[in-house]
C-alpha cells in the first residue's frame, strides 16, 4: 500500500457555527478511522485547510466526497505526494480553530499573520500544520 498526503484549501460558503464544526469533525473522525485516514483540519471563518494521509485509494475516495460537500467551494489541491510516513498518525482528524496563538506561526509560513491558505505554497501549508501540531493545543 502506498501512503499519500493531500493538502487542500477551500472557501466557506456560509458562516459555520460550533454545531456545524462539531458535526464535520465527528463525521470525519468516524469515517477516517474505518478508512485508516489521518490528518488535520484548520478552520478560519473564511477558509478550510486540510491535510489527509493514508492509502492512495482511500485518500482519493475521501477527497471525492469532499468535492461534493456544499459547505465549501473553490476546493484547490495545494499539495499531493507519496510519503514514507505519516505526520498526523495519532489523529483521525486533528482540529485547529482560528486563534491568536496561531498568528506568529501564520506569519512564519505566509506573508501575513492572517490565515490565507490560498496565498501559500502547499509545502508551506503542510509545514505550518506540523508546527501547529507540535506547539499549539489541538482540539
Amino acid at each position: 500500500m502506498y501512503l499519500v498526503r493531500l493538502v487542500y484549501a477551500s472557501r466557506v460558503v456560509r458562516p459555520l457555527d460550533d454545531g456545524d464544526l462539531e458535526q464535520i469533525l465527528h463525521s470525519a473522525r468516524e469515517n477516517n478511522k474505518g478508512a485508516a485516514i489521518t490528518g488535520m483540519l484548520c478552520f478560519h471563518r473564511k477558509f478550510f485547510l486540510q491535510c489527509l494521509e493514508g492509502s492512495r485509494s482511500e485518500v482519493n475516495r475521501v477527497y471525492q466526497h469532499i468535492l461534493n460537500d456544499k459547505r465549501h467551494t473553490e476546493i484547490v489541491i495545494l499539495d499531493y505526494q507519496e510519503i514514507v510516513s505519516r505526520e498526523f498518525d495519532e489523529w483521525a482528524m486533528g482540529y485547529m480553530p482560528e486563534s491568536r496563538l496561531t498568528e506568529s506561526i501564520n506569519m512564519k509560513y505566509s506573508g501575513t499573520k492572517e490565515f490565507t491558505p490560498f496565498e501559500m505554497l502547499g509545502e508551506s501549508c503542510h509545514q505550518m500544520m506540523i508546527e501547529l501540531k507540535d506547539t499549539v493545543p489541538i482540539v
